[in-house]
């Protein structure tokens, strides 16, 4: 369903609020608010434009950083008075340095988490965050809801599937070459995202990758790990 900027709902102060999301993750980066105009300058320019309450101006997010968001979708949710923006960002999301804004953890919620009484421990290993990831991008395949990244890529097919996973190669590439720490770490995030994405166009489960590695458990696996 198409809606009208006409349509959304600001506040008393001209405002509606901003859950800024990765594109490729689908993790939280922040949380801001667009004014009317801020709006008509992201949808212009495909780059988040939001406005500093603390300042009472237009923040155009990365000016001074370089740490800008392109922007791929915009969904308004049900009561019109919030938006969804899905980013590819280039740096860090938060003042700090942080991926995201949202980095601090309710000590509560720690506590909880390491007594094992949490939905979902924050370490869960590589498998089990491939695994629920996978299920995901599969429900996003079959549903294809409208403004998510992962539907998008669906719906270009197959070519642009490989093209994006050939650009995250080529991005991961350079962050190792460049001894970039946590580049590293968000460019191999985006090329395992994509990787599951084309698995998933392509038939493939986790289980088949997983018998593969585990048949080369004999002295042919041995002799290409060493």
């Amino acid at each position: 369903m198409k809606i009208a900027i006409a349509d959304i709902k600001f506040d008393e102060r001209g405002l509606v609020p901003v859950i800024v999301q990765d594109a490729n993750t689908l993790q939280v980066l922040t949380l801001a608010y667009m004014s009317r105009e801020s709006l008509e300058r992201t949808l212009a320019d495909q780059e988040t434009w939001f406005w500093s309450r603390s300042r009472s101006s237009l923040w155009h997010k990365g000016e001074t950083s370089g740490h800008k968001q392109r922007v791929v979708a915009i969904s308004l949710d049900c009561d019109h008075d919030a938006l969804r923006v899905l980013v590819v960002p280039a740096g860090p999301a938060c003042h700090s340095g942080a991926q995201s804004c949202f980095h601090n953890e309710l000590q509560e919620a720690s506590l909880e988490a390491r007594a094992g009484d949490g939905p979902e421990s924050s370490k869960a290993d590589l498998g089990e965050v491939l695994s629920r990831l996978y299920a995901l991008i599969e429900s996003r395949n079959r549903e294809r809801p409208e403004g998510s990244y992962t539907t998008y890529l669906f719906d270009q097919g197959l070519d642009k599937i490989l093209k994006k996973l050939g650009e995250e190669c080529a991005e991961t590439i350079i962050a190792a070459k460049n001894d970039d720490r946590q580049a590293l770490v968000n460019e191999s995030a985006d090329l395992l995202y994509h990787l599951l994405v084309l698995l998933i166009q392509r038939g493939l489960t986790l289980d088949e990758v997983s018998q593969e590695l585990l048949s080369r458990g004999g002295k042919g696996f041995a002799q290409k790990v060493e």
